[in-house]
Formats: C-alpha cells, structure tokens, sequence
C-alpha cells in the first residue's frame, strides 16, 4: 500500500509540475505530511531527493522543444538555487517541526492568494 500511494503522489505531483510548472514540492509536502505521516522536515527532505536533476528532466525538455524556455534566466536562477537550497537547509535544522509548518502553510496561503486576487 506505502509503494502504491507513493506511486499516486509521484504521478498527481509530476503531472501538476507539467501542467504549472511547480517544482512538486507544493503536492508532494502535504502528501508525505498527512498520507504517510512523515515530520515536516522529513517530507522536505524526501521532496529535495525526489527532485534532482533526472526527475523533471523529460519536463523540462518538452518545454524547452515549444520554445518555452530562457536559458539565460535559467542558468543563473538554477546556480543561485544551489547555493539557496544548501542554506535553506542548514537554516531549516534550527526550527521546530511545527513551526516549520506554519511557515510552509503561511507561503502557501501567502501565494494562493496572490495567485487568485492578483494581476
């Protein structure tokens, strides 16, 4: 049953990365969270290692053939992340599990909202 459910949050969070371009994070947090009763950081974590460079990769490229693509931009945000995502993760090892969720519920709160009732 844990394989079968991992396998239905792979397919839920990858088609909604194609379709909105999400990192998956947005699905896949909340699903480790609540469905396999992972702690915050342990649902961040499996996150990161689910999705390294192979994961979006065939994404990524069917963008890139319809023209939807900056490299440049691209380029430069993927180096900056780098260098973030490895502090991010030092800083998160600081804060409670459930402070670390309301910070993730309050960013995600934060952009729904400016998604709905923004430009």
């Amino acid at each position: 049953m844990e394989i079968l459910g991992a396998i239905l949050i792979g397919l839920f969070a990858g088609t909604a990365s194609g379709l909105f371009g999400i990192g998956g994070g947005l699905v896949m947090i909340p699903a480790l969270v609540y469905f396999f009763q992972l702690t915050q950081h342990q649902a961040q974590g499996t996150s990161l290692a689910v999705l390294t460079l192979p994961v979006v990769f065939l994404g990524a490229l069917k963008y890139y053939n319809e023209g939807n693509v900056q490299l440049k931009i691209a380029l430069f945000i993927a180096i900056s992340f780098i260098i973030g995502a490895y502090g991010g993760s030092v800083l998160v090892h600081k804060l409670s599990d459930p402070m670390l969720k309301k910070i993730f519920g309050s960013l995600l709160f934060v952009v729904s909202i400016k998604m709905i009732l923004g430009k």
